[in-house]
């Protein structure tokens, strides 16, 4: 045995030395500037969206003169963030649901798989988040006494289909709601159904008989689609049931149908939708559309409000920004119906704010900002990066850490397009369709080695703006990948420069530029002008696309 020790310590050294060099990033800025957020707000007023960008699937609880908001994440990790509001204009996110890699299992999902539409309640003290992990797990429960986290390992359910949410009833009772295939043999496609089951507060699990609530959607005869997103709701002896309808693309809408027993029968009301934007021109300027899976509370000023997600086209119907969380007042009609927009009217982009709310930002914000045009530089100087940057899946293995005021990350040998492991990619959102992101690192130590700045809306479809050793150059390069065929736009070689580079992606809707900047103050254009749809929500699959571009650093084995 003494013979393989020398042999042993020749081979540690060996892997040791082929360990790819960690990349130091110095800093990162996102600028975005929308000509609708332009427009000064009127006083007192809020804009919308209240989270711009990659922020779908809305939820809400109030508790005292708080309130707290939670959005879907998919497959991107930490997982629902959780905001934080006291007048629902300023909003400012303290924390995540998933926060820890043995929370919840991601391995081998892409992007649009995962966590789907949680929903928040509190009851007595404790914060309930019900959610789907789809294609790992199906539905479960997470628990917290703050919001801020941490929150519990999940308690899974075995009951089919997504969506679900907590009720809390007046009597001490609970009900889970979920959507799911219907009783019966689906009679056309996007044929489905709500079910509600009882729920045990102190087991925490479902007891007694499950059944359907609603079969198809409001009026079955006219074969609605995907019922899904069900909240229930109590005001002046009614139960009240509110749907999204009609898939979560540009015939989204929301529904609401009332009982006077909680496990029905409920009847839909005569004018549904209460919300849609479907009979609207989706190619008209600022037009906001495919909203829906909404959520109604009791705002501060004793009104009932309502946040929902909504899609901002820019020229030719497309986005970047995925489905965005809105907010706007409820109106209650004469014989006891909440309306969140009558028909024919389009979605604002402000609306007056609660009498007693202040729209004066906070002092000193910890995060950054969600909504309106604004710039944001992280310096990398904390010990913890910021709670709005992510990763796609989870590494086994950390690959980045926080040192030295900057940030590390060590390649890996996994592409963006691939969807069995995390590569080394750490991202934000993007909020705007005019938007400017860049990082200054510095180059790679040795060759084999890319890093830079990559702008993702999917593994099929996304730009990757690097740099890499070749011999005694940097060769600077942007790669693009769309249908997942990846190609080289543009390439170039400079001498190695002496100090850290800066690259930057600029949208303007339809175009990107990539341009660099140099350590001796040398600025270059490596593409002035490609085409941005790759980095579209339609480019990667349209309504059946649930995230939203990112923006961030990566680094690769070449």
């Amino acid at each position: 045995m003494k013979s393989l020790v020398p042999l042993l310590a020749l081979l540690s050294t060996v892997l040791s030395a082929a360990e790819p060099a960690p990349v130091a990033f110095h800093s990162f800025t996102y600028s975005g500037n929308d000509a609708v957020f332009s427009v000064p707000l009127p006083a007192g007023h809020i804009q919308n969206p209240i989270l711009a960008g990659y922020y779908p699937d809305p939820s809400i609880c109030r508790v005292g003169d708080d309130y707290y908001l939670v959005n879907s994440t998919f497959a991107y990790f930490p997982g629902i963030p959780v905001f934080h509001s006291r007048d629902l204009v300023n909003w400012e996110q303290i924390g995540h649901v998933i926060d820890r890699p043995t929370q919840l299992n991601y391995d081998g999902l892409a992007v649009s798989r995962g966590i789907f539409a949680p929903a928040l309640s509190w009851h007595d003290g404790t914060f309930y988040l019900t959610c789907t992990m789809v294609g790992r797990g199906g539905n479960f429960l997470m628990t917290a006494t703050n919001p801020a986290g941490p929150w519990s390992d999940p308690i899974w359910f075995d009951f089919e289909g997504i969506d679900p949410s907590l009720f809390f009833d007046a009597d001490g009772r609970a009900w889970m709601l979920n959507n799911g295939a219907p009783d019966e043999t689906p009679r056309y496609s996007g044929h489905r159904a709500i079910w509600i089951q009882e729920f045990d507060i102190a087991a925490k699990k479902l007891i007694g008989e499950r059944r359907v609530l609603v079969n198809g959607g409001v009026d079955i005869a006219k074969q609605p689609v995907w019922i899904e997103g069900p909240h229930l709701y109590q005001k002046d002896g009614w139960y009240y049931l509110c749907c999204a309808e009609g898939g979560t693309s540009i015939h989204h809408s929301q529904v609401i149908l009332r009982s006077k027993s909680v496990t029905g029968p409920f009847e839909p009301w005569e004018k549904n939708s209460i919300l849609t934007q479907r009979d609207l021109d989706s190619a008209a300027p600022h037009a906001v559309t495919c909203t829906g899976h909404a959520d109604l509370f009791i705002g501060p000023d004793n009104n009932w409000w309502s946040i929902f997600l909504g899609c901002r086209p820019f020229t030719g119907g497309n986005w970047f920004t995925g489905r965005e969380t809105f907010l706007l007042p409820v109106q209650w009609t004469d014989d006891g119906w909440p309306v969140i927009l009558p028909p024919g009217e389009r979605v604002p982009y402000s609306v007056k704010a609660p009498s007693d709310a202040t729209t004066q930002p906070p002092a000193a914000r910890k995060t950054a900002p969600v909504c309106g045009n604004f710039s944001f530089t992280d310096e990398f100087d904390r010990p913890e990066l910021p709670l709005h940057w992510f990763t796609l899946r989870i590494a086994a293995e950390p690959w980045w850490q926080i040192a030295r005021g900057e940030l590390h990350v060590t390649p890996r040998a996994v592409r963006l397009d691939d969807v069995t492991q995390p590569p080394a990619f750490l991202a934000r959102r993007v909020h705007h369709s005019n938007f400017e992101a860049s990082t200054s690192l510095e180059a790679p130590t040795g060759e084999g080695v890319s890093a830079g700045i990559a702008a993702f809306q999917s593994e099929p479809q996304h730009f990757y703006f690097g740099v890499r050793r070749v011999g005694d150059e940097l060769e600077l390069f942007v790669e693009r990948t769309h249908e997942r065929r990846t190609e080289i736009l543009a390439r170039t070689t400079v001498s190695l420069p002496t100090g850290p580079i800066a690259l930057r992606i600029s949208g303007r809707e339809t175009k990107l530029s990539f341009d660099c900047r140099l350590a001796e103050g040398k600025t270059l254009t490596l593409l002035a002008e490609t085409d941005s749809y790759p980095l579209t929500v339609q480019a990667a699959g349209g309504g059946m696309h649930f995230t939203g571009a990112v923006v961030g650093v990566h680094a690769r084995l070449e």
